[in-house]
């Protein structure tokens, strides 16, 4: 691959992975609408390495948190604020995983790589959180997140294994429905994307270690470093705006770029 090809698909990961617009989505969009080659499993692995850093360092104080608490958390004691916020990740990542191995098994997974299909959920849960956003009380914080929501949150995070519905966009959906302020939304949502993405990565990486090569090995270690950078920006630039402003510019960007799409796949 082109190092402009690199740099692009990894700023596209990087930026779109934690705004509410679906990286996903995107992904799939590039080679569609550019005539690009699909970037392949090596590049996505490697993308989301990338995310992780990003989102390991800027909440580090938390990570390292739920790190403290897992030896606990293993001998079944869920007694300390450590222990208590990896259980409650680990249970809100078991329904994406669940329903991500259901899609692959049956073959939904790759049947709803279309536009039609990113265009329709662009829309729908961009208004979808637009509404919630608007009537939603945002008196709860972080710090009260629970068995009962982690287990919402994980089922709203499911959801969006359908391209263009969004990781982050769902669970911040899912978040500020519970009543959950904005900036907590949002601070939940990616602590969720970690074992997430993780999961993810596990499940990619053993054919990509089987199948790479140097060649790839160095195309990876490009993308990983642009994605990281990237998803690190984007990453502070939201909570930075989030003190001020709602999630109402990133709905209009979803609702602008699911008319277009839907357009082309109907014209």
């Amino acid at each position: 691959m082109s190092l402009f090809h690199l740099f692009l698909v990894a700023v596209i990961q990087g930026i779109t992975e934690f705004l509410p617009v679906s990286s996903s989505g995107h992904l799939i969009l590039l080679p569609k609408l550019t005539g690009l080659q699909d970037q392949g499993q090596t590049i996505d692995v490697a993308v989301h390495v990338g995310t992780l850093a990003a989102v390991v360092i800027y909440f580090w104080r938390d990570v390292v948190m739920g790190f403290s608490g897992i030896p606990g958390l293993m001998r079944g004691k869920v007694d300390t604020p450590g222990a208590q916020l990896a259980f409650l990740l680990v249970i809100a990542t078991l329904p994406v995983i669940l329903f991500g191995l259901i899609l692959k098994l049956t073959g939904l997974s790759d049947a709803m790589r279309s536009v039609t299909v990113i265009g329709w959920t662009m829309l729908g849960f961009g208004l979808v959180l637009y509404w919630v956003d608007q009537r939603s009380p945002s008196g709860k914080t972080s710090q009260e997140w629970s068995l009962k929501d982690a287990i919402i949150m994980g089922l709203w995070q499911a959801i969006a294994l359908i391209p263009g519905t969004s990781r982050s966009g769902a669970t911040i959906t899912g978040a500020r429905a519970l009543g959950y302020g904005r900036e907590h939304a949002a601070k939940l949502a990616m602590l969720m994307s970690i074992p997430t993405i993780i999961a993810s990565g596990v499940l990619l990486g053993a054919e990509v270690v089987a199948n790479a090569d140097a060649a790839m090995a160095r195309d990876g270690a490009i993308a990983a470093v642009f994605a990281f950078i990237s998803a690190l920006f984007a990453l502070s630039l939201m909570m930075r705006l989030l003190r001020s402003v709602s999630f109402t510019p990133y709905v209009i960007y979803r609702v602008a770029l699911g008319l277009i799409l839907l357009g082309i796949a109907y014209s």
